[in-house]
């Protein structure tokens, strides 16, 4: 059974604010920090394999952002040079206590995750050129945040240092393409930066709502849930590969037409259609143009009917398959599988999670009643995929 605390740690992440000792014209929290980190090094990751000739392990890759996600929980807002002090001369101690705090719950996922946890922490070869690609990946998602920062406030005292930190940090990351590629500025960094975009766009946004989180740090929560969800029915590498990105990228098109919610997309008929045609023509006249043509179709594969089943066959993208030919037929490489109707669920998880949580702490609304409520009754006994989304569902009510 899937975890439910382990989820639920995620939104810990929506209470860490960033740069909380600067003037910032918005709050950066942590959550928003690690979902454009893991975009970053999808981009990173991506060039590696095209122009490096490098290939990467995704599933490493991905599971070294979640034990760094989860490693910053359990450590919460630290400032970088305390934090680097602190693992320098404390490091395995601390990784040992933070594995303490979170033992009960990575115990329970299955696959052999808690295992690979620990090799991550304490074997400094496992995994090493994914670290690299996710420790760049992280200096660029705080050089985004920092420079929203600095043309604020300039004058700040101590800020020229900081800046000078940054750029030395990414600059030691200069072997990568897409670190370089990003940092002059080329086509794809208009694609991290329209994806950092999406941190201000709030969810629910009609409703007040603690803890606030944006589409992108959603994004984050259901790619990490989708991987529980995987991981627990013991599917294939490429599944758990898919599923990931495909649930980290499921709202990208938002960013082009914000946030529409569910009650206004099925309000008229035929009008979620009229958003989708929409959106697939915005992605294709403003954002794939950033990106690398080879990726375009990978891209499209992760954002357009994302919440069907589907993978490839005879090099065309085949839709509507059942859990029992994903898990079959289709779940080899070759087919590139992907769990469409897994995201979808766990797209809802998130949205009624995002509601019990704030009426939790008393702030609440008929928009979060009413949403919390519909979804608990949509999901009532449902199983999908051989995953208890019941069960799940009422565990968050």
């Amino acid at each position: 059974m899937v975890n439910c605390q382990l989820i639920e740690r995620a939104y810990e992440c929506a209470h860490i604010r960033r740069w909380n000792d600067h003037i910032r014209p918005v709050e950066f929290t942590e959550l928003d920090k690690q979902a454009h980190k893991m975009v970053i090094a999808y981009v990173i990751a991506r060039f590696e394999e095209e122009g490096g000739g490098q290939d990467i392990d995704w599933i490493r890759l991905i599971e070294g952002g979640i034990f760094e996600f989860l490693h910053r929980i359990i450590l919460t807002d630290i400032k970088p040079p305390v934090f680097h002090k602190m693992m320098r001369e404390k490091g395995r101690e601390l990784n040992r206590w933070v594995l303490g705090k979170l033992d009960d719950e990575i115990s329970q996922v299955n696959g052999g995750f808690s295992k690979r946890f620990r090799q991550y922490l304490f074997e400094p070869q496992y995994a090493h050129r994914e670290k690299r690609i996710l420790k760049a990946a992280h200096y660029l998602a705080t050089q985004w945040e920092f420079n929203i920062i600095y043309k604020l406030c300039p004058f700040a005292y101590g800020i020229e240092r900081t800046k000078e930190e940054i750029e030395t940090l990414i600059e030691d990351h200069y072997e990568l393409t897409g670190v370089q590629r990003i940092s002059l500025s080329r086509k794809v960094a208009g694609f991290v930066n329209v994806c950092g975009q999406l941190r201000f766009q709030r969810r629910w946004s009609q409703s007040p709502r603690i803890p606030e989180t944006s589409v992108l740090g959603h994004m984050l929560v259901v790619a990490i849930t989708t991987y529980l969800c995987l991981r627990d029915i013991g599917a294939s590498d490429q599944r758990i590969q898919n599923g990931f990105l495909g649930g980290l990228f499921h709202d990208l098109p938002e960013v082009l037409t914000r946030d529409i919610t569910s009650p206004v997309k099925n309000a008229v008929a035929g009008l979620d259609s009229i958003i989708k045609d929409y959106e697939k023509q915005q992605m294709e006249e403003r954002l794939l143009p950033l990106l690398p043509e080879s990726w375009h179709q990978e891209i499209r594969y992760y954002t357009e009917n994302e919440f069907s089943n589907r993978a490839i066959v005879d090099d065309q993208v085949k839709l509507g398959l059942s859990a029992e030919e994903l898990g079959s037929t289709y779940s080899d490489a070759q087919f590139n599988p992907l769990d469409g109707e897994v995201i979808r669920a766990c797209d809802h998880l998130a949205a009624l999670i995002e509601a019990s949580l704030s009426i939790g702490h008393g702030v609440t609304s008929k928009h979060l009643t009413e949403g919390r409520d519909r979804l608990l009754s949509q999901y009532e006994g449902r199983n999908i995929s051989g995953i208890d989304f019941g069960h799940l569902f009422s565990s968050f009510a």
